[in-house]
């Protein structure tokens, strides 16, 4: 019997924790919104702890410019390259089976227009593997959008505040408060919807606000500081899992003490190898 071709395909009937053997498509993320599933999404930057995050069911996984901040050391995003961004997304492609995975266009890559953003949005998809690009800006990123939704590379916008900007914010200070800023951010929104987005993240939003986003939407909206009624709900993985030194944002809540519990591993080596009790015969070649 001929095989069904991944197209023709059916959608899981959950995306967290489901069981199929393909990856996660737009098409899923659109079946789930039209389900009123939630769903939850994570941040990733190799592949190995892309490879943990795969097998315990996250169905989306972002390799967000939030690298600069927690895996480079860099101050902001803002630094973050194309060829960072490219070698870290394709290590997280290699890792998983089933995630969809997303990459962040980086500051400076896609501003020029919208033939620089299929450019480089392009690369990601040939070079690193990814399923779908992400980008910052509603109104003024709408035309970049559409071109590459039409060129056949899915996008997830993000609206809201948005760390690229974070020169220009002075800070990161909530987005939206006050009739005139929520009325376009929910412009903004739209705007990326039109122009064909499969997504838009909402970051640091008042609830209600995003709420009224949400409702008036088609695609899902993924929250991140912006309430209970997002469809979807992303953290960056070293804030969720406890290794981010020093202060996280409101929105944030730690799962894990992962700073701790690997510190502790660390300095039981160390005092081990000072004592010389490692290696031990079990660990030795005879």
């Amino acid at each position: 019997m001929t095989q069904p071709s991944p197209a023709q395909k059916p959608v899981p009937k959950s995306l967290y924790g489901g069981t199929s053997s393909r990856r996660i498509t737009v098409r899923d993320i659109a079946a789930a919104k039209e389900r009123g599933e939630k769903w939850p999404m994570l941040t990733a930057y190799d592949a190995m702890t892309a490879s943990v995050f795969d097998e315990a069911g996250i169905p989306v996984l972002l390799v967000g410019d939030s690298m600069g901040n927690c895996h480079l050391g860099y101050e902001s995003t803002v630094p973050v390259t194309m060829d960072e961004i490219t070698i870290l997304s394709a290590a997280v492609v290699r890792g998983t089976k089933r995630s969809l995975v997303v990459a962040d266009l980086p500051f400076g890559s896609y501003q020029e227009g919208p033939v620089q953003a299929l450019r480089n949005a392009t690369r990601l998809v040939k070079e690193a593997g990814v399923g779908a690009v992400k980008l910052e800006g509603g109104e003024r990123s709408a035309e970049q959008v559409e071109l590459l939704v039409s060129a056949g590379i899915p996008v997830m916008a993000h609206v809201g505040l948005t760390p690229q900007s974070v020169h220009a914010f002075g800070g990161y200070p909530v987005q939206g408060r006050g009739e005139e800023a929520a009325q376009q951010l929910l412009r903004d929104a739209k705007s990326v919807q039109d122009a064909g987005a499969f997504a838009v993240v909402l970051e640091a939003v008042p609830a209600e606000l995003a709420a009224e986003v949400t409702r008036s939407l088609h695609i899902p909206t993924v929250g991140i500081g912006a309430g209970l009624e997002c469809d979807a709900q992303v953290l960056v993985w070293t804030d969720m899992a406890g290794m981010t030194s020093g202060r996280v944002p409101k929105f944030v809540k730690k799962y894990l003490d992962m700073r701790e519990l690997l510190g502790g591993a660390a300095k039981a080596f160390a005092e081990e190898v000072v004592g010389g009790t490692f290696p031990a015969p079990e660990h030795t070649f005879q």
